[in-house]
């Protein structure tokens, strides 16, 4: 027994490296780096002892299973001596293949490891050789077919093949050592209870800020498309309405917009009527447009590791730069556990570097929103000369967790940047963690506008059809004010802007922030009045109220004040005109008042009575009207959808 013991010592002792404390000290270095990087990134179930990974761990205990000669015990106990430190549950937490970052070639950590183990090894049959890094994997490499893109999608999680300052080169997982990611849905939307009914009598006058974001349809379409109802916050009624061009009247030469007035019956209720007031934007000569500087900033954290995030963002951006000229200029700053800019201003005529910094993107750490907007507003500061415009353009599921996350911190940041002459414009990605409060409170008070994207299409129509619209400001804090008049309305509603609502003394203030106008844009808002004397009005009137004698003699029913400024000026511009019930309807004000009770319906609103979704779906078709990019074809089979799911 003893020479067989002497025997085992020497062969461990032979096969056991001799400690080399540098290098120890190296890796814990290296592992609790990557632990701090790696916090809010992953929510994986880790395998323990009670669940092993497949690998080399589950192979040595196989291999004590099945050995039960002298000479393969002695092997095998020299191999766990080695690697126990490495292959315990508890060292493989701490340096998971799929958590661990390379600062040298993967050969020369492999060659490291082979000589770790030593000679003696070489007898027994070698593990299958880990594959080396291939070609940088691109988001195109990810838009695989459904049938490969479990495998696919594995294979490309976290790597990626340029570091950016913040990031550094990971190794993809081991298909067979990734759990599941638990699905969360940590969703927050900004909106409030539905605009309240108004007695003219009492409060005869509305304020608003007006709206050209559409994130809410979009953040519908993908809730139906995806067989749920979307939640009642998420749907704004506004946002809806202005999803669709309308054919307003262009303004005249010189004018930055025009306003449109037209009153028609309430689908919903005969016994009202829609009072439509429709802004038309001008539409500069293109040719003539200045330079463009625009910021790519973009969330890189580990909730940006979906399909639809991501991916499809840079995707989304590519199509862009096919729509930007020589002159015009891109940076790209990303952030996640910090920020980092990735790309520095470059011409837009380089399409192959731009395309390149973005496709090299890959996601993993928490989110340092501050941080990334912070050194995004310095990048766009540097790049910006006279007469040029800059924009940040924001990309993210919404998901601040480090720095400013609470919406009136962010707010209050932006609104002091705001008055640099850089505008904010956020885009939304993704499901389950999306932050729509953070997103409006930046949009709204970066001077900018809030869009959803969830698929390629959405992103052609937001940032090529209608890029100028988004990049080219034409009227900055442009408000609306509605004054009814008692002798004629006994009780008015706006729909939706619950989210934009000043108030009266607001309107006349030039220091009060209101929403902004891009080349071409339009806005579409709509009242719903009831007249004196009809059996629809819901308050009974006063016994001793009554209107004023002048506005007693009056037919209007009301008078419409827009305010606006021309970019760069701090002075407000006023319109106005009078509101009369002899004003025809649009052309497609049927379309606009079908969206706006499908809204309704999908917030569960009290004010349409017994309106369907059938009477939404027979109004909508009846005013189609022009629709060459089939998006009210596609509002139709949402309300179809929309109907079905309410049913169950």
């Amino acid at each position: 027994m003893t020479d067989d013991l002497d025997d085992l010592k020497a062969a461990i002792k032979a096969a056991t490296p001799a400690p080399d404390a540098a290098k120890k000290a190296a890796h814990l270095a290296l592992a609790q780096k990557n632990f701090e990087d790696l916090q809010g990134s992953r929510n994986q179930v880790r395998p323990n002892s009670d669940r092993p990974a497949s690998g080399l761990w589950t192979g040595v205990r196989n291999m004590f299973a099945t050995l039960t000669t002298r000479g393969g015990l002695v092997v095998t106990t020299a191999i766990v001596a080695v690697g126990f430190v490495v292959l315990s549950p508890a060292g493989r937490d701490l340096l998971r293949p799929q958590d661990l970052k390379l600062t040298r070639p993967a050969a020369e950590q492999r060659a490291e490891q082979d000589e770790a183990l030593n000679a003696p090894l070489a007898e027994e049959p070698a593990p299958a050789p880990e594959p080396a890094p291939e070609a940088p994997i691109t988001v195109q490499d990810r838009a695989v077919s459904s049938a490969a893109r479990s495998t696919q999608t594995l294979r490309n999680q976290g790597l990626n093949m340029k570091a950016a300052p913040n990031q550094m080169l990971t190794r993809p997982a081991p298909t067979d050592m990734i759990a599941p990611v638990p699905e969360t849905d940590t969703e927050a939307f900004a909106n409030a209870d539905d605009s309240p009914l108004k007695i003219t009598a009492d409060d005869p006058v509305s304020t608003f800020s007006i709206d050209v974001d559409t994130a809410s349809y979009a953040v519908v379409r993908n809730s139906l498309t995806n067989g749920m109802l979307p939640p009642k916050d998420a749907v704004r009624v506004e946002e809806m309405i202005n999803y669709f061009p309308y054919a307003y009247p262009a303004p005249d030469a010189g004018e930055a917009f025009r306003p449109t007035v037209s009153v028609s019956p309430t689908p919903w209720n005969p016994g009202t009527q829609i009072v439509q007031i429709g802004i038309q934007g001008s539409m500069p000569v293109i040719a003539d447009r200045p330079p463009l500087n625009l910021v790519f900033l973009i969330d890189t954290s580990g909730s940006m590791n979906q399909q639809d995030k991501l991916p499809l963002l840079v995707q989304s951006f590519s199509l862009m730069l096919g729509q930007l000229r020589a002159e015009d200029q891109i940076a790209i700053v990303t952030y996640a556990g910090s920020a980092g800019e990735v790309l520095e201003p470059t011409p837009a005529s380089e399409k192959d570097k731009i395309l390149s910094a973005l496709q090299q993107l890959s996601a993993g750490g928490s989110t340092a929103g501050q941080e990334g907007l912070q050194q995004a507003y310095a990048v766009a500061e540097g790049m910006a000369d006279d007469g040029e415009v800059s924009r940040v353009i924001l990309a993210t599921d919404g998901d601040f967790n480090v720095g400013l996350s609470d919406p009136e911190a962010l707010k209050n940041f932006i609104a002091q940047k705001r008055d640099s002459g850089t505008y904010l414009s956020v885009l939304g990605f993704g499901r389950g963690n999306l932050d729509d409060s953070t997103m409006q409170a930046l949009a709204q008070n970066g001077n900018g506008m809030a869009a959803y994207i969830d698929t390629l299409s959405e992103a052609q129509k937001v940032l090529v059809d209608q890029l100028t619209g988004a990049l080219f400001p034409i009227a900055d804090d442009v408000k609306i004010q509605v004054e009814f008049n008692p002798a004629q309305v006994a009780e008015y509603r706006l729909i939706g802007y619950e989210t934009r609502a000043l108030r009266r003394e607001d309107f006349s203030n030039d220091k009060v922030d209101a929403g902004d106008i891009g080349a071409g844009h339009q806005v579409t808002a709509l009242y719903e009045v009831t007249p004196v004397g009809s059996d629809a009005q819901l308050t009974e009137p006063l016994r001793y109220g009554q209107a004023d004698t002048a506005t007693a003699q009056s037919d209007e029913l009301g008078f419409l004040r827009l305010r606006h400024k021309a970019p760069g000026e701090d002075s407000s511009r006023l319109i106005e005109m009078p509101i009369t019930a002899d004003l025809p309807p649009q052309g497609d004000a049927g379309f606009a008042m079908a969206i706006a009770g499908f809204g309704q319906l999908l917030r569960g609103s009290s004010y349409i009575g017994d309106w369907s979704w059938d009477d939404a779906i027979a109004l909508a078709n009846a005013n189609r009207g022009d629709d060459p990019y089939g998006y009210r074809a596609e509002a139709v089979q949402l309300m179809r959808l929309a109907k079905s799911l309410s049913a169950n």
